[in-house]
């Protein structure tokens, strides 16, 4: 691969992972933690979100094939990268290896939540009525509620480490200072970020869940 092709493939790459991924997740994070209102509130957030305008190319053009792209060509760099520690310290070394880690398993974990979401509902297995009671089976189930947990927490440490990536290769964050800031600023929102989801899971398995629907 040429440098500049791998330059423009790079900035895509690290672009989608921002936008439209990121968004992405953050939707997610609002559809689900709207669990903690209810059965009911949830499955009028699903389907707030399925009965917008052209759904399916949305889906398919601002979500799947940009996920496709920035997870395939994210292994790509994940194989191809090597640490530097010459160039680069410890920690922002150790934080490389991180994210290569993490983007793995957020994509095994999409490919997992795909199969037994979107992909059920698309094959006429569940209706979309009925993912608030799916997601309660799978989250009271301690091992799959152990797995979507590491999912989940690798999925939003991706997308925060990966603004720092985004904001120094963009020219956005330049010099130390600014590139320490964003740092705090990213881990900041995996914490927060983090801390939703988890609320947003533990809300699936109360059982104030149902008798609030």
């Amino acid at each position: 691969m040429s440098s500049t092709r791998s330059f423009v493939s790079r900035k895509i790459h690290s672009l989608l992972g921002v936008i439209p991924v990121g968004l992405f997740l953050l939707e997610h994070m609002i559809t689900n933690y709207s669990a903690t209102k209810g059965l009911e509130e949830f499955q009028k957030s699903v389907a707030f979100l399925n009965n917008l305008p052209f759904v399916l190319a949305l889906e398919i053009f601002f979500i799947w094939l940009p996920i496709l792209y920035h997870g395939i060509y994210g292994v790509y760099i994940a194989v191809q990268s090597k640490n530097n520690t010459t160039s680069y310290s410890y920690y922002r070394n150790f934080m490389f290896v991180l994210q290569r880690i993490s983007g793995v398993v957020t994509l095994l974990f999409l490919g997992w939540h795909f199969y037994e979401t979107r992909l059920q509902v698309a094959l006429g297995n569940v209706t979309h009525e009925q993912l608030g009671l799916l997601m309660r089976d799978v989250f009271l189930n301690p091992v799959t509620y152990s797995l979507y947990m590491i999912g989940v927490i690798s999925a939003v440490f991706h997308f925060c480490n990966g603004l720092w990536s985004f904001m120094v290769s963009w020219g956005i964050a330049v010099g130390p200072n600014a590139q320490r800031k964003v740092a705090y600023v990213s881990f900041a929102l995996f914490l927060i970020i983090s801390v939703i989801f988890i609320l947003a899971m533990n809300a699936f398995t109360a059982d104030s869940f149902i008798a609030k629907g």
